[in-house]
């Protein structure tokens, strides 16, 4: 699956892998900043903190390979759900 449009993996990041506990091989790099921190359900496993910050420092969700399909349903569904909500006349 090597620099497919589904995986990458930049093992040249002085962060690579980012996770604690990863699997370097399998590691993907391609949601380097998750596409889903806006929301607050998401599929990961998000901490929040005392200050109510989403901490996803310990999830692995967007960088296993097999999550990609749903890590793109989840933000497609979070994308119309934002436009059916806007105003006619803003569409």
């Amino acid at each position: 699956m090597e620099h497919s449009s589904r995986f990458f993996q930049n093992t040249a990041c002085a962060h690579f892998p980012c996770h604690p506990q990863a699997n370097a091989e399998a590691f993907n790099c391609l949601f380097c900043y998750c596409p889903l921190y806006f929301l607050e359900e998401c599929p990961g496993a998000p901490r929040w903190t005392s200050r109510g910050v989403k901490d996803c420092s310990a999830c692995r969700f967007p960088h296993r390979p097999e999550n990609y399909d749903a890590v793109i349903a989840r933000l497609s569904a979070a994308i119309r759900d934002r436009a059916a909500k806007r105003a006619p006349e803003e569409r």
